[in-house]
């Protein structure tokens, strides 16, 4: 292939609709096939060149970014940890909020005016960002992005690659829905004793404020068998952990047809399996079953770490935001968990500066806070995403008030995780280590059920399950030695 420096548009496959994308159509059947790379687009001198790829996101993305590298793999492709010595550069992108994609155009902004990279050298973007319509307009202007691909068709990475590097076009892949779904993809697992597996893809509820039911698609539920041997096979290479990731897993099975088979099965069935520790995310509120939380209360690896967006804590703005939970129906949810589960730690999400988000509705949440005491929380300021109906809402706070806002509810989400950790002190945890700690290399890492960050002194390899006696805690980290 010759230097790649600038690239012409001159093959378009798919373009992206926010419309067409917006649209559901019930009990859709998907096709599910087993995938295959065609060996007709293994380029021998992909064996020459090393591809880097970076990822933005959510669990999600994560787990793409592992089918990606795997597939690069495949096609021979070696992988690198630095961008600088890669021939073939894929930004795994996030579109949930304006500053994760401002991370993305700096990133390839620094790419593009990198003079000593080495060649030939190739750019693709990949994820949610190539799903917005905006987003592919500028990357059509874009002189020095060579492809582009969406969250619907990872699968057409090796024709795509077979497009840019040997006919030397610039290709933009974008399906504003699946035109099929896959048993299981190949992965490279980031790390050995810990791995997330997708429950589902996409999202049907639409909260106002959110571009993940554009960007992702349709809800699709995967097999239970698919899911089930997926994490078989996980146990046998050794994997102590599973996460189980969806948009809202409580909404696992809903897509079925003839098949009454929930979350709260599927949890019960992983929770049979030989593993040792399981975990789930994410799950909105207003459909949390009580069996599921009886499900997690009866089963010890089952972790009591539970991720429980609310988003604010006063009801109009929840209807403004399209979320079906009242506050008072969500502090009885949260009641019933911490008397079910022991030990339970519960963290959230939360929206400061939604339009016209009144001081009354931001104390409302401060009151909610208060009244919960989250171990931990994700705050952030409202940002508009272009074809949400939030986008368009007329907004009478200022960026002023929403920044003052922000840092009060983060003065409050520091104050009861220190609390909640204080709890800790001079008990004893277990820890699934990680490996060493990265700002102290003479400590191990690693993190307690209850999804703490524990850094400790002791001597264990990455996997191993140790416990740990907690000498001091900060504000989101617990620390200890390790006692056996």
């Amino acid at each position: 292939m010759s230097k790649v420096t600038k690239v012409k548009p001159d093959l378009i496959v798919n373009k992206p609709s926010l419309k067409n994308q917006g649209k559901r159509k019930i009990n859709r059947i998907i096709e599910r096939l087993d995938f295959k790379i065609n060996p007709k687009l293994v380029l021998p001198e992909y064996k020459k060149y090393s591809a880097y790829v970076r990822t933005y996101g959510c669990q999600a993305n994560i787990v793409d970014s592992e089918i990606i590298n795997k597939i690069l793999v495949h096609l021979g492709f070696k992988l690198t940890d630095d961008i600088d010595q890669a021939n073939l550069v894929i930004l795994n992108t996030c579109a949930i909020r304006e500053n994760a994609e401002k991370k993305v155009y700096g990133e390839i902004g620094l790419l593009a005016n990198n003079k000593n990279h080495i060649q030939p050298f190739v750019l693709g973007i990949s994820g949610c960002m190539p799903q917005q319509e905006n987003t592919v307009e500028k990357l059509l202007k874009n002189n020095y992005v060579n492809f582009a691909f969406g969250t619907h068709n990872i699968d057409e990475l090796p024709q795509i690659l077979f497009d840019v590097f040997h006919l030397n076009k610039k290709v933009i892949s974008i399906h504003h829905e699946r035109k099929h779904h896959f048993h299981q993809m190949p992965r490279l697992i980031n790390q050995k004793h810990k791995a997330f597996v997708s429950i589902m893809d996409g999202c049907n509820h639409f909260c106002t404020y959110c571009i993940v039911p554009f960007t992702r698609g349709q809800q699709i539920s995967r097999d239970k068998d698919d899911i089930i041997s997926e994490i078989k096979d996980l146990i046998n290479d050794g994997v102590k952990e599973i996460t189980l990731i969806g948009q809202n897993v409580n909404d696992y099975g809903i897509d079925f047809v003839n098949v009454k088979y929930r979350f709260s099965d599927l949890l019960n069935d992983v929770a049979k399996l030989p593993i040792k520790r399981i975990r789930f995310s994410t799950s909105n509120p207003w459909n949390f079953d009580y069996k599921t939380i009886d499900v997690i209360s009866q089963n010890v690896n089952i972790m009591p770490s539970i991720h429980l967006p609310i988003q604010s804590g006063d009801n109009e703005i929840l209807k403004q935001m399209k979320r079906f939970m009242k506050i008072d129906d969500y502090i009885n949810l949260v009641k019933y968990m911490r008397k079910q589960i022991k030990q339970l730690a519960i963290t959230t999400d939360l929206i400061v500066g939604f339009p016209n988000e009144s001081e009354k509705a931001f104390k409302n949440t401060l009151k909610l806070y208060k009244k919960i005491q989250y171990d931990n929380a994700y705050t952030f300021i409202f940002s508009p995403r272009e074809g949400t109906p939030a986008a368009i809402m007329e907004d009478s706070v200022s960026n002023e008030t929403k920044n003052k806002r922000l840092n009060i509810l983060n003065k409050y989400v520091k104050r009861y995780a220190k609390k909640n950790n204080k709890k800790y002190h001079n008990k004893i945890v277990e820890v699934l280590v990680d490996g060493y700690s990265k700002t102290d290399k003479n400590m191990l890492t690693g993190y307690s059920p209850q999804l703490k960050v524990v850094n400790f002194k002791g001597k264990a390899n990455p996997g191993d399950l140790v416990m740990v006696k907690i000498k001091s805690v900060n504000r989101f980290s617990l620390i200890g030695e390790q006692i056996s």
